[in-house]
């Protein structure tokens, strides 16, 4: 019998989207294959503390914050003679777990973004998912409008400014909108997910209301021009070099737009964004469909995504044309009901991310980060640097 793989599940972090990364990693560990992992849930609490489980969590557990305690002690990681560590802190026993593989699945800042995926990179550990770059395109929704355009994707227009820009010049930033864009019009932060502080915009006063509120969430806001008679499709990419697409689904909003509640509430109980109604596979022409497909991979690629990851799509059926949205390159519930469709059970999705990790990992080592020269033996001798 084969030794089992360390992988450790990072979820929880210091993100607005914190409950919603719980949710995923407490449907990632009902259904990975315990006889072939062995689990180590990492857990950074919303003060940024890191803390390893003694047990495997639910999401119940998470209701009580005296319940979290209980299961729950600090613990840090290192690097030693090529290999990565976990010590535990405190207790009677503190103790060593090597890990092999890591599984993110913090969603938002400081977990989606490229900074967690940088420590991971900095120790020397495969990880499941996109990397440094891919992660912090996944996270901006302006620098991936400005990636999709140059590699010759559609994507809708927009206006993006600072929040200082907003409390400096308000009246003039609302008449270069309205110039540039025509209502209605959708207001985002850059940086944020799950829909929140997301608004739509049919006047000047809706506006401005939509923008003050997404300046509570980020320093960058982004309007963009919003299309009518249009519905949304989405499509999940799993790969690094050679890249898969699953059917693509149609969810069902209850406005004009797809809400925190929709994607996470509405479904009665924590399932995250299995919960949200959908129609699998999505009712739109076969062309149509490969269209986006291939258009998804391109967009996967032009990112530099990693593992798997989801495009969202707005599509105008009776003109048969679509932008991209955006895509999130760490999909709520890991979009495995997706793969279910398209011949991954959710511990066969498992097994290929882990797949993957290694994949992307053994790349990066054929890569040179060192370059040999005379430099420091030069500046001693009183040469300039």
């Amino acid at each position: 019998m084969k030794p089992k793989i360390s992988l450790a599940i990072i979820f929880g972090g210091q993100s607005v989207e914190h409950e919603v990364s719980i949710i995923t990693a407490c449907q990632l560990m009902e259904n990975i294959n315990q006889d072939k992992y062995e689990i180590i849930p990492i857990y950074i609490a919303k003060n940024g503390e890191w803390l390893v489980s003694n047990r495997l969590p639910k999401i119940k557990d998470f209701r009580d914050p005296e319940e979290v305690k209980n299961i729950l002690s600090e613990c840090y990681l290192f690097r030693h003679k090529g290999q990565v560590f976990l010590k535990t802190i405190g207790g009677l026993f503190s103790k060593e777990i090597k890990i092999e593989v890591f599984f993110p699945v913090i969603h938002g800042t400081f977990g989606e973004d490229g900074t967690l995926q940088g420590l991971l990179e900095m120790l020397g550990a495969p990880y499941v998912g996109s990397g440094v770059v891919g992660s912090a395109v996944g996270m901006d929704k302006v620098m991936q409008k400005d990636i999709f355009r140059a590699n010759g994707l559609p994507a809708v227009d927009y206006v993006w400014f600072l929040r200082e820009e907003w409390i400096r010049s308000q009246n003039e930033l609302v008449k270069t909108i309205e110039r540039r864009l025509q209502y209605p019009l959708f207001i985002k932060p850059v940086n944020l997910g799950s829909s929140i502080a997301v608004s739509r915009a049919d006047n000047r006063r809706q506006l401005t209301t939509a923008v003050e509120l997404a300046a509570n969430f980020d320093r960058r806001i982004m309007v963009e021009q919003g299309i009518e008679d249009i519905i949304e499709i989405n499509c999940s990419i799993l790969g690094y070099k050679k890249l898969e697409a699953s059917v693509c689904e149609q969810p069902i909003k209850s406005g004009e737009l797809l809400s925190y509640e929709d994607k996470y509430i509405k479904g009665g109980k924590a399932k995250g964004m299995a919960s949200l109604s959908r129609l699998i596979p999505a009712p739109i022409p076969k062309r149509l469909t490969l269209e986006i497909q291939e258009t998804a991979k391109k967009a996967f690629r032009a990112a530099d995504a990693g593992g798997v990851a989801r495009i969202d799509f707005l599509v105008d059926i009776k003109k048969q044309k679509f932008w991209v949205c955006e895509i999130n390159t760490l999909p709520g519930s890991l979009a495995f009901y997706l793969w279910e469709k398209s011949g991954y059970p959710f511990p066969k999705l498992v097994d290929k991310l882990v797949e993957l990790a290694r994949e992307r990992f053994n790349d990066r080592k054929a890569t040179n980060y060192s370059f040999e020269s005379n430099l420091l033996a030069m500046a001693g001798k009183g040469a300039k640097a």
